[in-house]
């Protein structure tokens, strides 16, 4: 007799199949938190990265144009450089009532050099009096503004038409917008040099690319165009502050005897380096983060900012040789 076959069904149970489902939730939800920490930390680390090179930036761009300040090329005074008097400027950055201030290098009243100028923690109204080209609420309130007049660290090999060059023989300089035409103000005997003539005020701008924006820039107003005038010309975003300590010379020695955050313009005719410190943040928040730190920097106010960017504080030290040398001279 044939013995009946067996028939029995395998597959999985309901309690099998809850459980590999639960498994499975708990394996897709651990994958997408790696996932998500993996994108955010490289966001963040990302977000810092810029912030640290923008920073660097700024720091070594501010750092060359101070080291330079009141370099003239082979005069030894900046009372030796005279405008030609065919010189003009659209849009000047002066006093009100001061005209062609960008041209000049020393004031008309004392002689002193204005190859550096300094304002404090500035407000608006103080940086829009002594600078007539920024506007009323352009800058940062509480950081420092800095006008620098230099020229070039190397004669020029090339001449761009409509930029303005000093002309000198060792002895005198003609500031002049090239290509010179007319008689010139000073002549200039050969042999004889010619340098590009670069001064710039830097400054902390309240926003980045347009008004209420809140990203803070730092920023300088240079010398160009076909004004020429007095332009903007931004350098690094995310620059919250920046402050400046002036090294002065009070006993002829050439070193540093004091530091001053806020130097008169007959004080910095003695100056011999500088301090420079940037605060800066990220431009993108972070919000796993609230920055509760505080950041003491120069003589600005302790500053907490209760906030979700990052920030870091970067420094040097720069020596400033041109200004202090004329006055050893005798200038």
């Amino acid at each position: 007799m044939q013995k009946p076959v067996i028939k029995s069904q395998n597959g999985f149970t309901l309690v099998e199949i809850m459980v590999a489902m639960v498994l499975s939730l708990i394996l897709g939800v651990a994958i997408v938190t790696v996932f998500v920490n993996n994108s955010h930390s490289f966001s963040q680390d990302d977000n810092v990265m810029r912030m640290q090179d923008d920073a660097r930036f700024a720091l070594q761009q501010i750092a060359f144009d101070l080291s330079m300040a009141g370099h003239y090329a082979e005069l030894l005074s900046p009372a030796a450089v005279t405008p030609d008097t065919n010189l003009a400027i659209g849009m000047d950055c002066g006093p009100a009532g001061v005209t062609n201030w960008a041209y000049q290098t020393t004031q008309p009243a004392t002689g002193d050099s204005l190859s550096l100028i300094a304002i404090d923690n500035v407000t608006s109204a103080q940086v829009v009096g002594g600078h007539s080209c920024f506007l009323a609420d352009e800058v940062e309130p509480g950081t420092d503004v800095v006008s620098i007049k230099r020229v070039a660290g190397a004669e020029a090999a090339v001449f761009r038409d409509g930029a303005i060059y000093l002309r000198t023989n060792g002895t005198v300089g003609l500031l002049y917008r090239q290509p010179l035409t007319g008689t010139p103000a000073v002549p200039v005997a050969v042999p004889r040099t010619e340098w590009e003539y670069r001064p710039a005020i830097y400054y902390i701008r309240q926003y980045a690319y347009s008004l209420g924006d809140d990203i803070p820039t730092l920023c300088r107003k240079v010398l160009g165009g076909a004004g020429p005038s007095m332009l903007t010309e931004c350098i690094a975003t995310g620059i919250e502050n920046l402050q400046i300590e002036y090294g002065i010379d009070t006993s002829g020695d050439g070193n540093p005897n004091t530091y001053m955050s806020a130097p008169t313009l007959a004080e910095l005719q003695n100056v011999v380096s500088a301090r420079i410190n940037l605060l800066a943040r990220t431009t993108d928040v972070d919000v796993r983060y609230t920055n509760q730190k505080t950041f003491s920097i120069g003589n600005a106010p302790d500053y907490t900012p209760n906030d979700s960017f990052h920030r870091r504080v970067y420094s040097t030290t720069v020596a400033i040789q041109n200004i202090r040398s004329m006055n050893m001279m005798g200038f």
